[in-house]
């Protein structure tokens, strides 16, 4: 089969906010920028699909120190300041920028100024797959990437992909590539989720590349039964149920969905009644989130007077904080040419182990990506293009044994969600159940990377099942090293915090997996 032969200064591999942002910023320093994306850049992706809170906090001494400390408890003070404060800065200079270059239409205050802590995600992405095309930037959509490519010394130089719509591989020649991939919800159907399967930290590890913060990995999202769309800030004005009506105590959206996760994993009925907004809170809030009232509104409920049935959707490292170690500002890894940028990245440095939807995953999406790209594009006008291209894939794109076997990539992706998404194996957590969990995961690895292949227009889907996997073993074998609760990491076996263990850890590894502080 005839095979695209492609070359850029920058390939950005996903079209999300980081993506785009890394690929602006790239094309803005006169680099050559290709981005190629599973799905239509502009689309795919969590942003895409709803409004989305950002950290966005005027340079003003109080407000910055406020911000700061809001979450530093939640996370349990693993985060960094010094890059807190780089976000904050970052983010209110980028989100200026796209009020004006970018020219997003952002509400207007009583004050006549413009409300820029928000955006509507897909008016935002339309705006920006414009704003890079009109920057210069190619983008190939439907072309998922396959695999890394890595030159002689271990550099990496370019990827592989097949481009799905003309059903063809292709390869880029590139001087950096920047992984924007997304995090791992491993299939769980939240809205806009089905294309974030880890494959970025696959990726990247098949290089030498480390993860860190992989134990702070286990977030899980409201959402009514009947939806998938998952804002879990709403719930803030919720009051929650049992199903004989007796109020639920304890439950919360911030604080106390681990008391919704016990009702759940009993096989019990949890509702929910947003009772607690007033009525001028709840224009702001259709206004908002529209999207997160169709459901309701097709089915004859009123979220506000109306009790509705809920459950917990997992979102893995989308809403979770670990991901692909940076080793400096400029969002490197620690192979060279490779950088990693939003939900693909890990989050622990502003986050520590513990963030939500939106604010501080949309600011380091914005941030990590414009500071990935400029340096990406350093570096690839510094290093230019290498003649040698050698694949980096494994697991689900070469075996080592005989093809074919048992399992198709479908079934161990089942294999994969039976071991990730029950709630007392992943959020209830204790050292017996997630050793079990990784048994089998273990076992799975050692199939696929034996047996595991797939067609070329599958090829992808094969990969995805390996980084489902992947994602799985590190975020296991990470959180039975952290032998207590902190941040989202609840060990119901070490309840307490540990002193002793404030501290963050680096994992790695394929065949096998290693962790370190």
């Amino acid at each position: 089969m005839t095979s695209d032969d492609l070359t850029a200064d920058v390939l950005v591999v996903g079209g999300g906010p980081a993506g785009a942002w890394a690929a602006l910023k790239a094309a803005q320093r006169g680099a050559d920028v290709l981005l190629v994306d599973k799905g239509y850049c502009g689309t795919s992706g969590a942003t895409a699909s709803a409004g989305t809170g950002v950290w966005y906090v005027p340079p003003e001494p109080a407000a910055r120190e406020a911000a700061m400390a809001s979450r530093e408890a939640l996370g349990g003070y693993l985060a960094d300041r010094r890059w807190m404060g780089r976000v904050l800065d970052e983010t209110y200079d980028r989100m200026n920028e796209l009020a004006a270059a970018g020219r997003y239409p952002f509400p207007v205050g009583a004050d006549g100024q413009q409300l820029r802590r928000g955006v509507q995600g897909p008016e935002y992405m339309r705006r920006m797959r414009i704003w890079i095309r009109r920057a210069g930037v190619r983008i190939l959509d439907h072309s998922p990437v396959l695999e890394l490519l890595t030159d002689e010394a271990g550099s990496v130089v370019g990827a592989a992909g097949h481009r799905r719509q003309a059903d063809r591989p292709y390869q880029v020649r590139a001087g950096a590539v920047v992984l924007a991939t997304g995090g791992c919800a491993f299939l769980s159907g939240a809205l806009g989720c089905d294309v974030l399967t880890g494959d970025g930290a696959l990726f990247a590890a098949e290089v030498g590349a480390e993860l860190s913060g992989m134990e702070f990995s286990n977030a899980y999202a409201i959402a009514p039964a009947f939806s998938t769309v998952t804002k879990t800030a709403y719930y803030s004005y919720a009051t929650f149920y049992r199903e004989d009506g007796s109020v639920l105590d304890g439950a919360g959206s911030q604080r106390g969905r681990s008391v919704i996760a016990r009702v759940l994993a009993d096989q019990q009925k949890v509702y929910a009644r947003l009772d607690l907004a007033d009525e001028a809170t709840q224009r702001q809030m259709r206004y908002g989130q529209p999207n997160f009232f169709l459901p309701f509104d097709r089915r004859g409920i009123n979220p506000f007077t109306d009790r509705f049935e809920i459950t917990l959707l997992l979102e893995g490292t989308v809403r979770g904080t670990g991901g692909i170690h940076v080793v400096d500002d400029d969002c490197a890894t620690s192979v060279p040419g490779l950088f990693a940028a939003g939900d693909a990245a890990t989050r622990e440095l502003i986050c520590g182990g513990f963030t939500g939807g939106g604010s501080h995953n949309a600011a380091w999406a914005i941030s990590s990506g414009s500071w990935a790209g400029a340096a990406a594009a350093r570096t690839a006008i510094r290093r230019g293009r290498r003649d040698t291209l050698r694949p980096a894939g494994g697991a689900g794109l070469r075996p080592t044994g005989r093809v074919g076997g048992a399992r198709d990539h479908q079934a161990f992706v089942e294999l994969v969600k039976r071991q990730t998404h029950p709630y007392r194996t992943n959020y209830l957590r204790t050292g017996e159940r997630l050793a079990a969990a990784l048994a089998v995961l273990d076992g799975a690895w050692d199939e696929a990377r034996r047996t595991l292949h797939a067609d070329d227009r599958d090829a992808y889907r094969a990969r995805q099942a390996a980084a489902m996997i992947a994602h799985a073993r590190w975020m296991y074998q990470a959180a039975l090293s952290r032998t207590e609760t902190r941040g989202m990491h609840k060990r119901l076996d070490h309840p307490g915090t540990d002193p002793g263990q404030h501290r963050r850890q680096r994992v790695g590894g394929l065949d096998e997996v290693w962790v370190r502080p």
